[in-house]
């Protein structure tokens, strides 16, 4: 059998060649879609990791964004007549730049709130551990968990979220943004004296207590006031507001509150925290800090709106986003006096790298910037 030496020998010195060869060859050509199995988020079995390779930037966005629809979309949105609403298309323009992006997140806490696996394990404002209670409270007053019969039936729903920001003045642009199916605003925003700009129109108005209009004249009839809870307290604040009880324990605020909202509980929604947790770790890539507030990881209220939009509107489109800092006299919000100049480096905010992700959608054309502030 002394035969078979010099094969096995040749054998023996061929295999390592051989996968080297093989792993040389799989690393050409699967690079670019390899994934991390190392969670984003610590503790979440539900989050997936990163893409590595030369084509995705860090948080899993296409380096190349030109927003060119591929020959699938093409064909499926071609055939639409001109003008016409475009079903699922934010989400598909969305998941072509962000292959981890999955569609299903409801935009309200309803009473199946446990079930959510991806916030109940998180304390606000990132879930809702610790709140369940007071959660089911308000719930079973408010009895309602959507954005109400007739939006709900439409198949195809055009969005637009209104930011608060100054370069919405004398654009004219109301009578575009009342066009749309869904219109979103932002905290204490006025619509009354500002119209030819802004619009009439609100479908719901999102807000956490200290955004809270405060006088209750101001109120639009036919809107959803829509908390959306950066801390324990904030449920806490819209409990009384349900109920109609003396607000109480008001120290840890960090600054004045509505003392009421005059909306029956039917018209009262809480915003599902899943859209602050994704805008933060997933798409803007802020600290974790181990899932706690922190230094410089919450996003505005205004891209937790688009976040929660692009999973539940068929077109996105914003408004009054962006600051021109290169423009310290402009004015910050459109209803005030106050400059630019006023903004100061923020304690919870990174500015910067949120206009970075927005920058992302614009480019994309996942979302349509009305104003060209982005």
């Amino acid at each position: 059998m002394s035969f078979l030496k010099p094969t096995r020998n040749l054998l023996l010195a061929l295999c390592p060649m051989l996968v080297l060869g093989f792993l040389y060859y799989s690393s050409g050509k699967l690079h670019l879609r390899v994934w991390s199995q190392k969670p984003q988020f610590p503790g979440d079995p539900h989050s997936v990791g990163r893409i590595v390779g030369s084509v995705y930037d860090k948080q899993g966005f296409l380096l190349k964004l030109d927003g060119k629809l591929s020959p699938e979309l093409t064909y499926k949105y071609g055939n639409l007549s001109e003008g016409a609403c475009k079903p699922g298309y934010a989400a598909a323009k969305m998941t072509a730049i962000y292959p981890k992006f999955t569609k299903p997140a409801p935009m309200f806490l309803d009473r199946n709130f446990r079930r959510l696996s991806k916030v109940n394990n998180y304390l606000p404002p990132f879930g809702f551990k610790t709140q369940e209670k007071i959660i089911d409270a308000i719930l079973s007053a408010t009895k309602h968990y959507g954005l109400g019969p007739e939006l709900d039936s439409l198949s195809c729903k055009r969005c637009i979220i209104v930011g608060n920001g100054g370069i919405l003045a004398n654009k004219s642009l109301g009578s575009r943004i009342d066009e749309y199916d869904v219109v979103v605003r932002l905290n204490e925003a006025p619509v009354a004296g500002y119209m030819r700009d802004v619009g009439s129109k609100t479908t719901l108005r999102i807000t956490y207590p200290e955004g809270a209009i405060q006088k209750p004249e101001r109120y639009e009839k036919d809107s959803l006031f829509v908390l959306s809870a950066f801390k324990p307290l904030d449920f806490k604040w819209l409990r009384q507001m349900v109920f109609r009880e003396r607000l109480r324990g008001t120290e840890g605020f960090w600054k004045s509150v509505a003392h009421q909202v005059p909306k029956e509980p039917s018209e009262m929604r809480i915003l599902s925290p899943y859209f602050i947790q994704e805008a933060a770790f997933h798409f803007i890539g802020l600290p974790q800090n181990n899932g706690l507030m922190g230094k410089g990881n919450i996003p505005t209220l205004g891209t937790v709106a688009i976040t929660m939009a692009l999973h539940n509107c068929d077109e996105v489109a914003v408004a009054g986003f962006g600051y021109d800092m290169n423009s310290p006299h402009a004015p910050l919000h459109y209803y005030e006096t106050v400059k630019m100049s006023a903004i100061k480096e923020s304690w919870t905010h990174n500015i910067s790298k949120e206009k970075e992700f927005l920058r992302k959608l614009v480019k994309a054309k996942v979302i349509t910037d009305m104003t060209n502030g982005i």
